[in-house]
């Protein structure tokens, strides 16, 4: 008999670990970089003592199932984790909230008495019918009185009255319960919409708990799906104060979960990149097909782009959608390989794939302004400003919104991954300095010597200061650079230019008071065989 028992209490208790324990995962921090991010969740369940499964709701749709960490007690020994997004079991509890089971309770009673009303129809009309065939087949018969054709008569059109009423009543009850369902129906996707998102992602933890009880559970993952890109408020009321600038972050994520009061940290790190160090092989070189292809993935030019300017008014100019300051609760940590922000104030970020902007610094750039022009290419002169030991700011690659003087300007960007110890941020275009470059037509011209063509080339560089303060300005031309030698190129005249004699460009440093002009003149000559066009000069 204790034999049967044992084996009883035994059965049962297996069966008993067998059965899952549900618990849901709840955000408290994540860390996101520019690929990818590291989230921390809590979570708890009420386990007997022994082996059990736990399966753990909400966590990201697509997990790194080897970064997966699982902190618990020490009366606890997780013996096995496993993600999957499909996971089906009938011991699985339904955790609609009290205000969405009500709806959809609501719209099952609605359903039902829709159901019930069209048959309620089905059977009228098809009353109606055997009293139509009833009807034809008593007018067939003969024999009838006319006092029996009276009574037939009078009963047919009151009971055909009468479906004819009930099928109305019927049709006005069936038009009121469809509209009762598709507002229970809207009703239901507006709640579902404000309730938190539940994700398909679950963890399935095999588990032996020394101590029956409530265990807490701290769980940790990297996952895709989420990523984190700088950018910048650059504000300067004048060239004499320096920029104001506002570090900010853009947050997006696709992870399935919303994150709600996470506490934030984002790095600049890239845990998905490939981290081996390459190592060279032994390069041999054989004979084959000659494929000349053009490349232009580094033609872009290295330099800092402006895009558009507007002329609204000041004080109207940049509508700012900027949070308050939380200079105070970001600290940066900068090690070896990247750059973190640890933000202490806890933020929503719903997974939804749009763009949250998430305030990380408030900086004073101490800067010296320039104006710089190449009037070749551009008949308008750019404001600079010149930062010194930038380094210091742990500034990233991103793009930056100009606000010069209370207008919007447009946007530049920032990379300070430069060799230089001088980072120059383009602030836009200064339309109060009035640049025009022209040719010298007596001073140009071409002119033949036996076999060889001679041409000169002078132009007059003509800027002037309109602004109420003195400015410097950077002035840049250039000369042609031969390549062949029977082309042969001369300047003739930089008028006090640094020449740089390898790329041919000519920079003059130009000091400019309030309204006055300068002119600057530079002049070349290129010689090469008549019986040749040099399709580029």
């Amino acid at each position: 008999m204790k034999k049967i028992l044992f084996v009883c209490l035994l059965f049962s208790s297996i069966i008993y670990a067998q059965k899952p324990v549900f618990t849901s995962a709840k955000v408290t921090a994540a860390t996101v970089y520019f690929n990818a991010a590291e989230i921390t969740q809590t979570a708890s369940a009420t386990l007997p003592s022994g082996t059990s499964e736990i399966v753990i709701k909400n966590v990201a749709d697509y997990v790194n199932e080897s970064t997966v960490r699982i902190g618990a007690p020490e009366s606890l020994t997780v013996l096995s984790v496993q993600f999957t997004r499909d996971y089906i079991s009938e011991f699985e509890p339904d955790e609609s909230s009290p205000v969405l089971k009500k709806v959809r309770d609501s719209i099952t009673l609605v359903e039902k008495e829709i159901q019930n009303v069209n048959i309620a129809k089905y059977t009228e009309q098809k009353s109606l019918e055997i009293l139509d065939r009833n009807q034809q087949v008593a007018g067939q018969q003969s024999g009838l009185s006319v006092d029996e054709l009276t009574k037939l008569v009078e009963y047919y059109r009151a009971k055909r009255k009468e479906i004819a009423l009930s099928e109305n009543e019927l049709n006005n009850k069936l038009n009121k319960l469809n509209v009762t369902l598709s507002e229970l129906r809207s009703r239901l996707e507006t709640n579902i919409n404000k309730e938190e998102k539940t994700s398909k992602g679950k963890l399935v933890l095999q588990v032996m708990n020394d101590v029956a009880g409530n265990v807490p559970l701290e769980i940790n993952y990297l996952t895709t799906g989420a990523s984190w890109s700088p950018f910048y408020d650059l504000r300067a009321d004048n060239i004499s104060e320096p920029i104001n600038m506002l570090y900010k972050a853009q947050v997006v994520q696709q992870t399935g979960i919303d994150w709600k009061k996470a506490k934030l940290t984002l790095s600049s790190g890239m845990p998905n990149q490939n981290n081996q160090a390459p190592l060279l092989q032994a390069w041999f070189l054989r004979f084959g097909v000659i494929y000349r292809g053009y490349d232009n993935s580094n033609a872009v030019m290295n330099t800092i782009a402006i895009r558009g300017a507007s002329s609204i008014n000041k004080g109207k100019a940049y509508e700012d959608v900027q949070e308050s300051t939380i200079s105070d609760y970001t600290t940066i940590s900068e090690n070896q390989l990247n750059v973190s922000f640890d933000i202490d104030v806890p933020y929503d970020i719903l997974s939804n794939g749009k763009k949250h902007s998430v305030t990380l610094k408030e900086i004073k750039l101490p800067a010296t302004y320039k104006h710089y022009a190449v009037p070749k290419l551009e008949k308008e002169a750019f404001l600079l400003a010149e930062l010194k030991d930038y380094s210091q700011y742990n500034l990233l690659q991103g793009e930056a919104n100009i606000i010069f003087e209370g207008m919007y300007i447009g946007k530049t960007y920032i990379d300070p991954n430069q060799t230089t110890d001088t980072l120059r941020l383009s602030m836009g275009r200064d339309k109060k300095i009035s640049i025009k470059r022209e040719k010298v037509a007596d001073k140009s011209g071409s002119k033949f010597l036996s076999s060889y063509k001679e041409q000169t080339f002078t132009y007059d560089i003509t800027v002037r200061n309109n602004k109420k303060e003195a400015v410097e300005l950077i002035l840049k031309d250039q000369y042609p650079i031969s390549t062949d030698k029977e082309i042969e190129v001369e300047l003739l005249k930089d008028d006090g230019a640094k020449v740089n004699t390898e790329t041919g460009i000519l920079t003059w440093e130009l000091n400019l008071k309030p309204g006055e002009t300068k002119k600057v003149r530079i002049s070349y000559k290129v010689r090469y065989p008549k019986d040749k066009i040099i399709a580029n000069l």
